[in-house]
């Protein structure tokens, strides 16, 4: 099987980098071992690989330091935003330096009449959007973590408003990163559209830090809506839920969130966060606009959602019901690996066309009871999105073994239906070995050149993405 695109560990270079770094940064350079660990650490199965040091950055500047004294002994770099990816895209496989972004948080400006605002890269999403609170705009991508926006910049990252709002490569209008080789790259202005030249913004979004370390983001905001109603809706089957879901866009009904959670995620749900929901296949939506319109919006859901042999639909408009209903399902993660206890969670993604989505979401249930693995779903399903969640002890080799042969198989049935083996999780060092079989070869080469072009002695983020042998 190939393997990563990886680079040998360089005990010389990592030493010699470490002493310079620990020169300039004194105690802004960490060598402990809890804080590498938390530096490598993942909130899936994949192993952590922790990095030499951790250096807190603070400005565009220091990150050219950085790189520049890791580029001059071949050390490897890894950016660090709030460690909430799920691919092992902040393991240090070679060794290096984490590039933690948490201190450069601040928010540089705010144009309201243009609606964007520009930022450094460790502002969380929740930070930008206290601040923009009182200006009638916020900021829509919500992946449901804290993530900071650079790392939800370099993972593409989506969640649940993206059915509405898109993802991050639909939201980012600019930004700077520092290349390998020490040199700054603006990829554009507050316009919002170009065509000059090559899209260097949406090379870099998504490239998982491999191509370039963002240090400020140009963002596009949104109204704040006049009216927000939420909703929830039980089925009899997830292919009911699914198939009023696929009817729903097709229609073209402007929903705003539109989720997926199937009876066992309900049940987690309701005894993690205090619900009491039917524990039978759910849809929580939301719709944003006047108050006459979302009520329209939700009795036309309504409508759909009853031909379908809908059970319990209820809407509210309540503040403090809507934040409890989005709050748990935000934390339906946590929820589910309370499911079983000492479990831990493979958290998994795949997106499909929508029309296939019911078919893949049943599908992804009978292999999951074929295997006996016990799998709660949730899926941002407007746009064909969903999450399979194995809860695997670790210490069963056979079980691991299962719910692997269930995450491959799950990832190349996607892939057959025209889909993507992941919708916003990105590929890191999990999703890697499936990338060939979604693009071909000619997509994975191109990919390598940019990168060897790019960074040509492969310090930005090694083990990531690309295979060896493309």
């Amino acid at each position: 099987m190939a393997e990563l695109m990886e680079m040998p560990r360089n005990d010389e270079g990592i030493g010699t980098a470490v002493a310079l770094l620990k020169q300039r940064f004194a105690e802004r350079l960490e060598t402990g071992q809890s804080i590498r660990d938390q530096h490598g650490h993942t909130t899936t199965w994949i192993e952590t690989q922790p990095p030499d040091a951790v250096v807190f950055v603070e400005s565009t500047e220091e990150v050219q330091e950085v790189v520049r004294i890791c580029a001059d002994h071949r050390v490897p770099i890894i950016p660090f935003g709030t460690g909430t990816s799920l691919e092992g895209h902040v393991n240090a496989p070679a060794g290096g330096i984490s590039v933690d972004f948490s201190r450069m948080d601040k928010i540089l400006a705010v144009h309201p009449e243009d609606m964007d605002v520009v930022i450094q890269p460790g502002v969380t999403r929740e930070a930008l959007n206290t601040y923009l609170r009182d200006t009638g705009l916020f900021f829509p991508v919500d992946p449901g973590a804290n993530a900071s926006l650079g790392g939800m910049a370099a993972t593409r990252a989506s969640g649940t408003n993206a059915v509405r709002y898109g993802t991050m490569k639909d939201n980012v209008l600019a930004l700077k990163a520092v290349l390998p080789s020490g040199e700054i790259v603006k990829t554009g202005n507050r316009a919002r559209k170009s065509s000059a030249g090559y899209d260097l913004t949406r090379l870099i979004v998504g490239s998982e830090g491999t191509l370039g370390l963002i240090t400020e983001l140009t963002l596009k905001l949104q109204g704040i809506p006049e009216a927000i109603s939420a909703a929830t809706c039980s089925f009899a089957t997830v292919e009911d839920a699914c198939n009023a879901v696929i009817m729903t866009i097709q229609m073209g009904l402007p929903v705003a969130r539109i989720e997926l959670l199937d009876a066992l995620s309900v049940k987690g749900v309701n005894a993690y966060s205090k619900l009491d929901l039917p524990e039978q296949p759910l849809l929580l939506l939301e719709f944003h606009g006047s108050e006459n319109s979302v009520k329209e919006q939700a009795q036309t859901f309504g409508d759909i959602a009853e031909d379908f042999g809908s059970q319990g639909f209820a809407f509210t408009t309540k503040p403090e019901d809507r934040n409890r209903l989005w709050q748990a399902r935000h934390d339906a993660y946590w929820a589910s690996l309370a499911l079983r206890p000492g479990a831990k969670g493979i958290s998994t993604d795949c997106c499909v066309p929508v029309s296939r989505l019911a078919e893949c979401v049943t599908a992804a249930q009978a292999k999951a009871d074929e295997l006996g693995l016990i799998a709660p779903v949730v899926g941002h399903v407007g746009d064909g999105n969903f999450h399979t969640l194995p809860l695997i002890m670790m210490d069963d080799a056979e079980e691991v073994a299962r719910a692997r042969a269930f995450v491959s198989w799950l990832n190349d049935l996607a892939i057959s239906m025209d889909g993507t083996c992941t919708g916003e999780h990105g590929i890191g060092q999990g999703k890697a070995k499936y990338l060939m079989g979604e693009l071909g070869e000619g997509a994975l080469t191109m990919m390598a050149a940019v990168k060897r072009g790019v960074d040509p002695f492969n310090i930005f983020n090694p083990g990531k993405i690309l295979l060896s042998d493309v």
